[in-house]
């Protein structure tokens, strides 16, 4: 027992030695830990913080446009972009002020917002949202080579929205078969078992049967819009 006694005491004395030689980094250690703990906390409250922020303007763009301020909107959401860049609430204003440019008839503005975001934005649901309304944009400017061209190569969960857009895009091209093809093709995948996405089945209905009405047969083959993965 005595000879173990002694071996703890030596060890003991080796740790207090240790201690003696080494405090100035311990206390560093500890103060380093700490010093990163307390940022880490200043830096998720102030994430936090600007999260709410950037929402509270968001809404106040919102509120403008119900209210008919469409100058103030585009105020808010100026400010929205230059102080909030890196929030969603930027991309998410962008969108809402395209969608005003678009119903007053300033296409060129809503393409250079909807642009912004399909390149831009770091959430790959408002990429894909910007660039669904972005042909739709183009299509409406009758640059339909342009927006044949800003297709997606993947769409994910938008695959059927795309595949409904081709074929509208076909059809303003005149290629009634090859539209016919792209709506039946649309209606297969949102009916899919897997499908996540909603699309106006009724107006789909109705373009199905408006060109077979005309006698209109369906084109072959079939040009798929990928569902996976999804492309920005």
């Amino acid at each position: 027992m005595e000879d173990e006694y002694y071996n703890e005491q030596e060890q003991w004395e080796r740790v207090k030695a240790w201690a003696r030689e080494n405090v100035l980094w311990v206390v560093a250690g500890i103060a380093i830990g700490a010093a990163a703990l307390s940022g880490w906390r200043w830096w998720t409250e102030r994430q936090e913080t600007r999260a709410v922020s950037a929402s509270v303007r968001y809404g106040e763009a919102l509120d403008a446009f119900a209210r008919a301020d469409a100058t103030r909107a585009m105020t808010v959401i100026d400010e929205l972009r230059k102080d909030y860049s890196d929030s969603p609430y930027a991309d998410q204003g962008d969108l809402a002020a395209a969608r005003s440019f678009v119903e007053n008839n300033e296409l060129d503005k809503a393409v250079e917002r909807l642009t912004r975001v399909m390149n831009g934005s770091k959430d790959p649901q408002l990429r894909m949202v910007a660039r669904y309304r972005l042909v739709r944009v183009l299509m409406a400017q009758s640059k339909l080579e342009q927006a044949q061209a800003t297709f997606p190569v993947a769409a994910g969960a938008f695959a059927a929205r795309f595949q409904e857009l081709r074929g509208d895009l076909l059809l303003a091209q005149a290629d009634r078969p090859g539209a016919l093809r792209e709506y039946l093709a649309a209606k297969a995948l949102e009916s899919a078992p897997d499908s996540d996405v909603t699309l106006d089945m009724a107006g789909l209905d109705l373009k199905i049967s408006d060109l077979r009405a005309d006698g209109v047969t369906e084109a072959a083959p079939a040009t798929a819009v990928a569902v996976a993965p999804m492309a920005g």
